[in-house]
């Protein structure tokens, strides 16, 4: 167990390119050990792999996209609004952290004023504003995945995909977060403004009647501050986990796993890209949450007014929050593509061109 651990230490998934094929024993002719060598092993991209069973749809077809974007929806919505409860005691903690002191006294005070009906107080613009921001998280990280790749090439995308990833994750929530804004800024007004609105019904009216379109996208900029960190790492560190998952800890190569423990290896490397997101992005998300709740402020007056300190307040909770939430919405994501049959690209391998380069292959 701790030589796993010890390999999944060395195996820095930010390495640069050089880097990394040293330390998978492939920076020249020199690293190959003398003696027979081993038959080599079928080369893997991030394009599909060759069909070794029926796809509903091609990797990188219309079809495959809309399908995507459809899971997106599904995990990001359902996942976002079953955690409702524990979302608002988090808002609340940052807003007023000398009346809600700690997740537990979060709930008992909540529970105290509003009852069990309030703890779902937000749930109609979570479940809108997340379905409309996984629809384009994911749809269009696939889009832009393949976009960038084909801009590359087969070997520049295997030397730079951790680059690859950070970019096209990053430029999908660029557009996610704009379709997730109103929604937000409506929730948290909801949960942390006792008396304002019960309903998405009665508070969305009410903002727009007070400030106008300005009030649903004012926090557009800091959402973009906590969102874009956290999709990068979300996307970089669960698609590089994986890796080395296969490599290092499953005794069996992806292609002999079962549907089930393919799955399985899914939901761990979800909750460890979710952990280290919820660090990344957590003080933009204090921020967001006390500038949606206050009238007239600007980011850089709240974060001022919070310091060090403040900002930091509730990460337990969002740890605990984004952990739990990341790993099953990447489960509920690749679930999504097992049933609809869609290609599911294995962990990537080095083009036979680039082991030609590299004199590793006659």
């Amino acid at each position: 167990m701790f030589s796993s651990v010890a390999h999944l230490a060395r195996a820095n998934p930010f390495n640069a390119p050089h880097l990394q094929l040293v330390h998978d024993g492939l920076a020249g002719p020199r690293s190959c050990p003398a003696g027979p060598t081993a038959p080599p092993r079928r080369s893997r991209n991030l394009a599909a792999a060759a069909v070794e069973e029926e796809y509903s749809c091609d990797y990188g077809s219309g079809r495959f996209f809309i399908l995507c974007g459809l899971g997106g929806i599904i995990s990001c919505g359902t996942t976002h609004t079953a955690l409702v409860p524990l979302d608002l005691v988090k808002c609340r903690m940052q807003v007023d952290p000398q009346k809600y002191k700690g997740i537990f006294n979060g709930f008992s005070v909540t529970l105290k004023e509003d009852g069990v009906r309030g703890l779902a107080k937000g749930w109609a613009p979570t479940f809108i504003g997340y379905s409309l921001q996984g629809l384009c998280k994911f749809g269009f990280y696939e889009v832009f995945k393949v976009l960038y790749s084909n801009m590359l090439g087969e070997e520049n995308t295997y030397l730079w995909r951790t680059s690859l990833y950070l970019a096209a994750s990053a430029s999908a929530e660029f557009f996610a977060d704009i379709a997730l804004a109103p929604m937000e800024a409506t929730k948290v007004r909801i949960q942390t403004q006792p008396g304002y609105a019960n309903t998405l019904r009665d508070a969305a009216p009410k903002m727009y009647k007070e400030e106008g379109l300005k009030a649903f996208y004012k926090g557009v900029a800091p959402l973009w501050m906590r969102q874009i960190p956290y999709t990068m790492m979300k996307f970089a560190c669960f698609e590089r986990t994986v890796e080395a998952l296969y490599k290092f800890v499953v005794p069996k190569p992806r292609s002999e796993c079962s549907k089930p423990e393919q799955l399985v290896v899914t939901f761990v490397a979800g909750y460890i890209a979710g952990v280290f997101c919820a660090i990344v992005s957590h003080p933009a998300d204090s921020v967001v949450s006390v500038l949606n709740k206050e009238k007239g402020s600007s980011a850089s007056q709240v974060l001022q007014r919070l310091g060090f300190k403040g900002v930091w307040k509730g990460l337990f909770a969002r740890i605990i929050m984004i952990g739990t939430l990341t790993a099953l919405q990447w489960f509920i994501y690749d679930s999504v593509k097992v049933y609809f049959r869609l290609p599911r690209p294995p962990p990537p391998e080095m083009p036979e061109s680039l082991k030609k380069k590299l004199g590793l292959t006659q």
